[in-house]
């Protein structure tokens, strides 16, 4: 069965396209029109070994928050429909990346309830070329919100803030990997007692 999830949503202010696949290769086929968001959607699809086509067109006139948001919902909402029933999976996952003098600690579980936890250093660039720094914690806010996961990331310290918020992607991407996953002792099992996630 495959475990694909397709998101289109259009608002006055974007147009989103979200295709995903749990069980890819990490092809990717990224298109914001925000060069460091699509530098990072290409992480997560790549690390996660997600097929992962993303197309926004949004009103980068005005800023790259409603692009950066919407595309990140969207993002959520596939990734949901992907996992279908979760019968199967292992549901938790764990990663530890470095990037240089920066560390990301991201778990995850794929529970049906959505929670985020997130801590970085303060006092970060505030810009990595058009990308605002503090979207990065509203990026996995709105994926939360979309995907129903529980999501902790934590980043106990770091100085370059391009490798701050790679480090981020790219644990989050490997969490997500094994997380998803299917467990071969739990074929047709569903990984909760209450018998819902």
């Amino acid at each position: 069965m495959s475990r694909v999830g397709r998101v289109e949503r259009t608002t006055k202010e974007t147009s989103v396209l979200v295709e995903i696949d749990l069980d890819g290769t990490g092809r990717t086929d990224i298109a914001t029109g925000v060069g460091f968001y699509d530098h990072m959607l290409d992480q997560l699809g790549r690390h996660g070994l997600f097929d992962l086509t993303v197309k926004t067109d949004g009103d980068l006139h005005i800023d790259s928050h409603h692009t950066i948001e919407d595309t990140a919902l969207a993002l959520g909402a596939a990734f949901r429909q992907a996992l279908g029933d979760k019968v199967g999976i292992y549901r938790f996952g764990n990663c530890t990346v470095p990037l240089d003098e920066s560390l990301a600690q991201v778990t995850v579980d794929l529970s049906g309830r959505p929670y985020l936890v997130h801590t970085e250093p303060e006092k970060m660039a505030p810009m990595i070329g058009e990308y605002d720094t503090t979207m990065t914690r509203h990026i996995l806010e709105s994926f939360v919100a979309q995907a129903q996961i529980a999501l902790h990331v934590h980043v106990p310290y770091g100085r370059n803030a391009h490798h701050i918020v790679e480090c981020q992607f790219k644990a989050l991407a490997r969490a997500l990997r094994y997380a998803s996953e299917r467990d071969p002792r739990a074929a047709g099992i569903l990984p909760s007692t209450k018998g819902a996630l």
